[in-house]
């Protein structure tokens, strides 16, 4: 199916030459000379991406671009225009368009700008389809990575999940360990039996054995009827002890005879019974530190430390902040009826260079808040918390060398800036094309660096 281009331009030339060019690419065109009439041909037939001057007499590009946004939320809007700079450049953006193209250029600009374009938009369909099928293979809850990190930490569970042996989970609060292991569970053969969790941090330590292990009628007060507990429960399926470090010293050995000999004695019972249970532990500790000050059993570390993963904080795979906000989104804007659909780049940027120290659930409940403040279809930098626009990822604790890097970056690409521009007298199309980023990139890093021509 041949792409339908829509051309908004006042100057008859330009519009012809134009038309008669991405005609020959075997692209649909449609010329008109004013907003009125584009809003009209949209009405006959949608556009796949729209080429649109800046100034035409009624409605001006700035003014027209929201409405094409709203008209087509699936197609590519790009400006064009002889007047202004990176200001007017930058709002065009904010205002829903994809690029900039400064006139005068060359029918093989724009013809890249559009291929350049839609290469972003089939990017952003497979990502969309790779993010639901991993959904489907690990069950309840997608999985949204593209970090190498988090590539080999799916890897390592798919593998995983194949066996019964013991996997523990280490990493900080937030990271999804639980959502790691009801992966695990959902692609291993027991994943028609039972998937129980529960969290060694959240019962009393009184309760905890009886919740575990079960209890006899009268075992003890208020035992009024007998309980079965957790690892029958579980017996078939997985069981899920998260933050397993804080399980008390006493019910470390009970556990430990329990995963050796595989069966347990409920409190007040005299005899035990056979389980079959795999378990998957989880834990924001290093047990290691624990075992050496003696708050954890070593031999139950070993017998827990079979298959260990870990779970790599936000701040060291910030390549997946991007696929997780657009994730959220989608999620949050059907559940909450909002019809928000994006993030503009300013408020992106914010959320990428923030250290999340709650890791992705905090990234989490951060999008569910703006996607409830925002007051257009687009989450603004005024939607984000105070804490995420007050600290950056400079601020993280991880020393000086993060500061000295960040530098080393800027001074670097500042200079790489600077020589493409004199190499090209100025030109920014093709200033960015020899740095290898897009027109609209490099306006971003000129007035983030404040570099003037």
């Amino acid at each position: 199916m041949s792409l339908r281009i829509l051309i908004v331009d006042d100057d008859d030339a330009l519009r012809e030459s134009l038309a008669l060019v991405l005609s020959a690419e075997d692209y649909e065109v449609v010329a008109v000379p004013d907003g009125p009439a584009a809003l009209g041909a949209l009405e006959r037939a949608p556009a796949d991406v729209v080429l649109c001057d800046l100034r035409m007499p009624g409605i001006d590009g700035l003014e027209l671009l929201p409405q094409l946004a709203r008209k087509l939320p699936g197609a590519t809007l790009i400006l064009m225009s002889a007047h202004g700079g990176p200001d007017l450049a930058i709002e065009a953006l904010q205002r829903g368009a994809y690029d900039y193209l400064a006139k005068p250029f060359t029918p093989s600009e724009a013809i890249l700008a559009i291929r350049k374009a839609r290469e972003r938009e089939r990017l952003r369909r497979e990502n969309a389809l790779l993010r639901r099928d991993v959904a489907r293979v690990v069950g309840e809850k997608p999985i949204v990575a593209a970090s190498e990190s988090m590539i080999e930490v799916l890897e390592l569970v798919e593998r995983a999940a194949e066996f019964k042996s013991t996997v523990l989970l280490t990493g900080e609060s937030g990271t999804g360990k639980e959502v790691l292991a009801r992966a695990i569970h959902a692609q291993s053969p027991r994943r028609s039996d039972a998937f129980v969790a529960v969290n060694c941090a959240a019962i009393p330590e009184p309760l905890l054995e009886s919740e575990l292990f079960g209890h006899a009628r009268g075992a003890f007060t208020g035992a009024d009827r007998a309980r079965r507990g957790l690892f029958v429960e579980a017996d078939g399926g997985t069981l899920f002890l998260d933050e397993i470090g804080e399980l008390p010293l006493a019910l470390q050995a009970k556990l430990l005879r329990a995963l050796q000999e595989e069966e347990v004695r409920p409190v007040g019972e005299s005899k035990s019974r056979k389980i079959d249970v795999r378990v998957i532990a989880a834990t924001a500790r290093d047990l290691e530190t624990e075992v050496a000050a003696s708050r954890f059993r070593e031999d139950l570390f070993y017998r827990l430390n079979v298959l260990r993963v870990r779970v790599p904080p936000l701040r060291e795979r910030r390549e997946d902040i991007p696929l997780l906000v657009d994730h959220f989104l989608a999620s949050f804007a059907t559940s909450l009826g909002r019809p928000v659909r994006d993030v503009s780049d300013e408020a992106l940027s914010r959320l990428v260079t923030y250290a999340w120290p709650g890791n992705v659930r905090e990234l989490e409940n951060v999008i569910e808040r703006a996607v409830i403040l925002a007051r257009s279809e687009q989450i603004g930098v005024r939607d984000l918390p105070p804490n995420v626009l007050a600290t950056s990822a400079a601020e993280t604790p991880s020393g000086a060398s993060d500061f000295s890097l960040r530098d080393a970056r800027r001074t670097s690409e500042i200079e790489a800036i600077r020589r493409a521009l004199a190499a090209t007298s100025g030109n920014r199309t093709h200033a960015a094309r020899l740095l290898g980023i897009s027109h609209r990139a490099l306006l971003y890093k000129l007035k983030e660096y404040e570099i003037r021509d």
